[in-house]
């Protein structure tokens, strides 16, 4: 168990909410008498899809088996973006657009469009705030933990390049890691706060923030265990966190269902001028769409209203991404100098009808396919949307942070046995595999980097997640990652069975 914060501030006379007086919240709009997660969904990517390709919108509308159908379709809107910088941000505006007129803020038998929902509906109650205040020594050196060492120095410029060598990362990763190793003083982020949605997150950045130094506004979920890790975290770190305190004592806040508190809590905080806005929660099936949507209004309201200065979100690597050509061309060299494997390779190929060991990039298109579909249509969706208000607040002159993480071993992967399995094996495709600490480090390096640099001039706006990405590999492996996934599975499985058994 943990003590209460150092410091906390009751709100003032306003009783917290019951668990059964809270609304219920972002959520999708009914159709049909129910809430239908595809059906909202097919019709955010039409429209998005419309603004440039009616017939691949139409297309979009027609599917029927969208469980599985939805996987090509995301690649053919990726590839829809391609021809100029119109045609990305377009797709984002009317994306984004589509979304925040369909999902509602649900109150009762009242609903709200959530585009104007943190202006038609007022906070019914007011949040508190404490504060954690670590006790360490700021560190002042970027240190990444890897494989049981803890890289700095000569010894972290030498893995970015094997990373580089090896093609996990792409070259401008390990220049920007580079430049943070070289001015130390980035780390700290002075007159800089960051606000984490989702402030446990196992690979976001709380553990590396909080030992540099930097003020961290936590929002998560009021659930003990939760906070008990994040507060173990902020009180081991140098910094201070910031929490939302309900007028019970508990802490925390649910984005979902306390948006307009939430929105007032961190425009009353008293921290420094410099607020960005991070996203990092996860949650399951449709309620990651949710709280998407519930962090897009929240950015598009703050950032508007000059309350933030800058957005910040992870990538995943297993979606579909317009890439550098060099790395299109590195992965069809790799298919090419097989050699000995082709021989191996083409009974299995023959087997299943040329379902595995397809090469990357077989239509010159350069759009690495990787998305996955056990991770399903609406973690496509909640990342698509991320992606699109990245795009559209770039566009708009705003600063924005969208780093390409590596497939990282966390806690909702390990739940899935196929895609646990598939990451045991994923090295024999070429494929890396982080550990949660070392993505957690590099990526808040990455926030630092972006928020410490000029953001450079892009010819297209898919470089925002092309830039510095640190895919492990995808990017550049020889098969299509979906004809690959199920060989990589078959060869985890056996390390993932001995791993259980050991737990058990």
């Amino acid at each position: 168990m943990w003590t209460s914060p150092e410091v906390w501030v009751a709100p003032a006379g306003i009783r917290a909410p019951a668990a059964a007086d809270l609304r219920e919240g972002v959520s999708f709009p009914t159709v049909d008498g129910s809430r239908s997660t595809s059906a909202t969904a097919r019709a955010i990517l039409a429209d998005a899809a419309r603004a440039v390709d009616r017939d691949l919108a139409e297309r979009v509308l027609a599917c029927q088996d969208w469980r599985k159908g939805y996987l090509p379709l995301i690649r053919e809107l990726t590839a829809a973006s391609l021809p100029d910088r119109e045609c990305a941000t377009s797709i984002a505006r009317a994306g984004l657009a589509s979304m925040r007129s369909r999902l509602t803020l649900a109150d009762g038998d009242h609903e709200t469009p959530l585009e104007v929902s943190l202006t038609e509906v007022r906070p019914a109650y007011e949040l508190g705030t404490g504060a954690i205040r670590g006790s360490a020594r700021p560190v002042t050196e970027l240190r990444v933990p890897y494989r049981g060492s803890a890289l700095s120095g000569e010894a972290l410029i030498e893995q970015l390049g094997r990373w580089v060598d090896a093609g996990a990362v792409e070259p401008s990763f390990a220049a920007a890691i580079g430049r943070v190793a070289e001015n130390p003083d980035w780390l700290a982020l002075a007159g800089r706060s960051i606000a984490l949605v989702g402030a446990g997150a196992e690979i976001g950045p709380l553990a590396p923030l909080c030992s540099w130094g930097v003020e961290v506004l936590a929002l998560d979920l009021p659930r003990a265990n939760v906070w008990e890790r994040i507060a173990k975290t902020a009180a081991a770190g140098a910094g201070t966190v910031h929490l939302p305190i309900a007028a019970d004592g508990s802490h925390g806040v649910d984005l979902v269902r306390e948006l307009p508190e939430a929105c007032a809590w961190l425009r009353r905080g008293e921290h420094a001028s410099g607020l960005t806005l991070g996203m990092y929660a996860y949650a399951d099936g449709g309620d990651h769409v949710r709280v998407t949507g519930a962090f897009d209004a929240l950015a598009t309201e703050l950032l508007s209203g000059g309350d933030a200065a800058a957005i910040a979100y992870l990538a995943t690597p297993t979606d579909a991404f317009v890439v550098p050509e060099e790395a299109a061309r590195s992965a069809r060299s790799a298919y090419s100098d097989r050699r000995l494997r082709r021989v191996l390779q083409a009974p299995a190929k023959a087997l299943s009808g040329d379902r595995v060991y397809r090469p990357a990039y077989a239509d010159g298109v350069p759009v690495a396919d990787a998305l996955v579909a056990q991770q399903g249509p609406n973690y496509a969706l909640a990342k698509r949307l991320q992606r699109w208000r990245g795009v559209a607040a770039a566009a708009d002159g705003r600063r924005v942070s969208f780093n390409v993480a590596p497939a990282t071993l966390t806690r909702s992967v390990t739940k899935n046995r196929i895609l646990a399995a598939a990451y045991a094996g994923a090295h024999h495709f070429g494929i890396e595999i982080f550990a949660p600490e070392t993505t957690s480090t590099l990526m808040a390096a990455l926030l630092v980097y972006d928020l410490n640099t000029t953001p450079p001039l892009r010819a297209h706006p898919e470089q925002l997640f092309s830039d510095a990405a640190a895919h492990g590999g995808l990017w550049r492996a020889a098969y299509e990652p979906r004809s690959a996934l199920g060989i990589a599975a078959v060869a985890g499985l056996p390390s993932v069975l001995v791993g259980r058994g050991s737990r058990s």
